[in-house]
């Protein structure tokens, strides 16, 4: 698509011909003009577009209302990507431009010319002469722009769903790709010692042990069984205890000394220990005899693992089933704390990616909230969205959550569930701080950011008959959730 700018200079119509007054009355907002109030467009500018040209652009705000008197145009967003979607088409008759003029809303999508256009151009002022001396314009106007604003927002509503939608889904893979992989490599190790420890039982079947011999198995076996957990040490006794046992196993010509020592210290075993056995397996069986050991504590914590991953799967599933139904049906029981965990759980591949510090304070004896009101999860998800995207790699995110008597209507006592989520990030710029709930605004860049998470926001919490407050400075922003526990 050729991204061109108009070039071609527009003319002033001095007079309304005609031919003019035809076109005109094609389009539907000045239909019901006389022939004497259509003349109040003298002066307006005429101005042809060629096809493939841009007339406006996305994250621009427009400064003219426009009247398609033949052609037709194309409203398109870009991602960052820069993929296109269009969004609506522009024919015949068409009028656009009034959102802007009206609200001082950035365009929402481009506009591009399908094939070559004529439009009827008026600046800001003839714009709202217009409106002043034209009721019947006026009114139709303001019907086309309430039309097109819930059109837009409900196409930008859809595409948001859909992003999420898709953010939720190739986190799940993600989420799941990890433990599901981590069982994988288990199973697979588990068979291989399986294995050995079938080959090793054969070679002991083939020897006649004696009773110390026999003893001393059942007790390592015992020894290896018990410790259902490695043990935990840190980091530098962990390693020194590694070491003294690798480098008694070499001494004692034993093969694969360093790989087998962190399996056997995570037992507790030490040199004095591996003495006490060589004094029952000397020879060519000591080698045997801990590789049997070091195959069956390994086997052990494998099942560990396995066991691990299938219960961060199950848990991711439970999170991901809470997150979509929760809220729905008649009057829930809800757990908050429950609530932000599941959103936190969904939105885990985010923090990581960006290894950002979670800090979680929890209270432990917040009330349930009682309410027939959906969406709660939507709050959550947008709050920590946004601070994930506000802190830098490494930065921080706190979620506080308690409980407080209200005191804002003193003939109605009840308890407030209040939810902070603050973050480390460059915070809220002054001048932006007072529309961050106003639809459609966003700070993020062209393509990043709809401006509707905050908004939605707003409007679920007023549905818990709730408030939500933020503040925000560089290095500290807040926003406080106020939810009324019982919401009758």
């Amino acid at each position: 698509m050729s991204e061109q700018t108009q070039t071609v200079q527009p003319n002033v119509i001095e007079t309304i011909d005609s031919e003019l007054l035809a076109q005109l009355r094609k389009v539907p907002i000045l239909s019901s003009l006389k022939d004497d109030e259509l003349h109040c467009l003298q002066g307006v500018k005429r101005t042809h577009v060629e096809k493939g040209q841009i007339i406006a652009r996305q994250g621009e705000v427009s400064h003219a209302f426009c009247i398609l008197l033949r052609g037709e145009f194309r409203v398109f967003q870009t991602t960052p990507e820069g993929d296109q979607s269009t969004m609506a088409k522009l024919e015949t008759g068409d009028a656009f431009g009034e959102m802007a003029l009206l609200t001082s809303i950035p365009n929402a999508g481009s506009l591009e010319a399908l094939v070559p256009s004529d439009l009827l151009e008026l600046d800001e002022e003839q714009f709202w002469e217009l409106m002043t001396s034209c009721p019947q314009v006026r009114k139709a106007i303001l019907g086309n722009m309430a039309f097109r604003l819930q059109k837009l927002q409900s196409i930008t509503l859809r595409q948001e769903n859909l992003a999420s939608l898709g953010t939720l889904a190739a986190g799940l893979m993600h989420e799941l790709n990890n433990p599901g992989s981590a069982a994988r490599r288990a199973a697979s190790q588990l068979r291989e010692n399986l294995m050995r420890m079938h080959e090793l039982s054969l070679k002991f079947t083939e020897r006649e042990l004696s009773a110390e011999q026999k003893r001393c198995m059942f007790g390592l076996q015992k020894q290896a069984l018990t410790a259902k957990q490695p043990l935990m040490m840190n980091s530098l006794d962990q390693s020194d205890a590694e070491e003294a046992l690798a480098e008694w196993m070499e001494s004692a010509n034993i093969e694969n000394a360093w790989k087998m020592a962190p399996t056997l210290v995570s037992i507790g075993m030490t040199p004095a220990e591996l003495e006490r056995i060589r004094n029952d397996f000397n020879g060519p069986m000591l080698p045997e005899a801990l590789g049997w050991l070091e195959a069956l504590v390994s086997s052990t914590q494998l099942v560990g693992t396995i066991e691990e991953s299938i219960g961060r799967v199950t848990d991711l599933v439970h999170a991901v089933k809470s997150y979509v139904y929760e809220g729905r049906g008649q009057k829930q029981t809800i757990d908050i704390n429950g609530s932000i965990h599941a959103t936190l759980v969904v939105l885990g591949h985010k923090l990581r990616e960006k290894e950002i510090v979670l800090e979680k304070n929890f209270a432990t004896d917040l009330p349930a909230l009682h309410s027939e009101c959906t969406g709660l999860n939507q709050i959550w998800t947008n709050l920590l969205d946004n601070a994930i995207d506000a802190v830098p790699q490494h930065g921080r995110i706190s979620v506080h959550t308690w409980a407080e008597s209200s005191k804002a209507d003193p003939k109605n006592p009840h308890t407030d569930l209040c939810i902070s989520v603050s973050d480390n990030g460059a915070g809220i710029p002054l001048d932006s701080q007072e529309h961050i709930f106003d639809p459609f605004y966003t700070t993020k860049p062209v393509g990043v950011g709809t401006g509707i998470g905050l908004g939605i926001v707003q409007r679920i919490v007023d549905q818990y008959h709730g408030v939500i407050r933020f503040s925000s400075e560089p290095g500290n922003t807040e926003f406080v959730v106020r939810l009324p526990s019982d919401n009758e």
